[in-house]
């Protein structure tokens, strides 16, 4: 976590053992007896810009933006070289959390991004095209990896519904950090990065639904699916979406679609046989009509969703046990 660049000499003994003593701090959670131990190695070498980068990384930790953004600033002020630092990387995600707009702009660009010229009403750049990517949701907590739309570097907008286990809701844009903890690919050879969340940056007022269907055939399924996005919102079929993974394999290189089909994910460690969020595997292509699904709309709108999916085709859908979970 910590830099060590070109500095004018090399920091004072006093200086490496006050830093290193604040970060095995911070390993243990212990910010308050870290941020002591930062702010004195800064008041030792304060020409280095690395006493100011570590005490910006901490303060990104506490989600203490202004402290971040201050501190961010003064090392940035004091680097060799002109783009690529991660101390500018830094101040971004503080301004991002901020909204300081025009910071945000020259942070990207004094990095060494692209950032184009429009702008949103508030001020906020757009258009960065950036891409699909995933997400890790509350990383200390149930780490729930989602996919989402990035809106700029630090910054994304949650497209898949996640688990009400993470207390977050589709569409909302959540702040994340900028160095990627694990990756997903796809059978295309495509591979997308997954970010750590920081925190909740803008709110979804949609909420989150869970329903049991009986659905014929996977068409069945992607009907609703397609019917719920034409309407504006989403539907996802949690028991073929999920997959409970450990620390390790969520933040290794993971195949996103593995677990479906002949061959199970030897990865996956959810149970076998339990269709739902606890494990989606089945043998074979053995298809199971009864499906957990889960549906992002409002709630004057579900209802109506699902009864016009079944009207579509009696037959073959049905659902039942609607609740509103997040």
């Amino acid at each position: 976590m910590r830099i060590f660049g070109k500095v004018r000499h090399r920091p004072s003994a006093s200086w490496r053992q006050a830093t290193d003593r604040a970060f095995t701090l911070i390993g243990d959670g212990r910010y308050e007896d870290a941020g002591a131990l930062l702010t004195r190695a800064a008041d030792l070498e304060p020409w280095l810009s690395e006493s100011w980068f570590n005490l910006a990384l901490l303060h990104k930790f506490r989600h203490d933006w202004e402290q971040a953004r201050a501190a961010g600033l003064r090392a940035v002020a004091l680097l060799d070289k002109e783009t690529g630092a991660p101390d500018w990387w830094n101040v971004g995600i503080a301004a991002t959390a901020l909204q300081d707009w025009p910071l945000a702009r020259r942070a990207w660009q004094a990095y060494g991004l692209k950032v184009p010229g429009g702008t949103a009403p508030g001020g906020e750049p757009v258009g960065m095209e950036l891409g699909s990517a995933a997400v890790r949701l509350s990383p200390e907590g149930e780490a729930e990896v989602v996919w989402g739309r990035r809106l700029d570097p630090a910054r994304m907008e949650v497209l898949s519904i996640p688990l009400p286990s993470s207390g977050r809701r589709w569409g909302e844009v959540v702040l994340h950090d900028g160095v990627p903890n694990g990756e997903r690919t796809t059978a295309s050879g495509h591979s997308f990065p997954v970010f750590d969340e920081i925190e909740l940056w803008a709110p979804s007022p949609v909420p989150t639904w869970v329903v049991l269907l009986e659905a014929a055939t996977e068409a069945d399924r992607d009907a609703l699916e397609r019917l719920a996005a034409d309407a504006g919102f989403a539907a996802e079929d949690w028991s073929s979406s999920v997959r409970l993974l450990c620390r390790t394999c969520s933040e290794s290189r993971m195949p996103s679609a593995e677990g479906d089909g002949e061959h199970l994910d030897p990865h996956d460690h959810s149970e076998p046989g339990h269709p739902g969020p606890l494990g989606h595997r089945t043998a074979g292509d053995l298809w199971v009509p009864e499906r957990e699904c889960g549906i992002a709309a409002p709630a004057g709108l579900v209802r109506g969703l699902l009864d016009g999916w079944v009207a579509d085709s009696p037959d073959s859908r049905e659902w039942r046990d609607l609740e509103e979970v997040c």
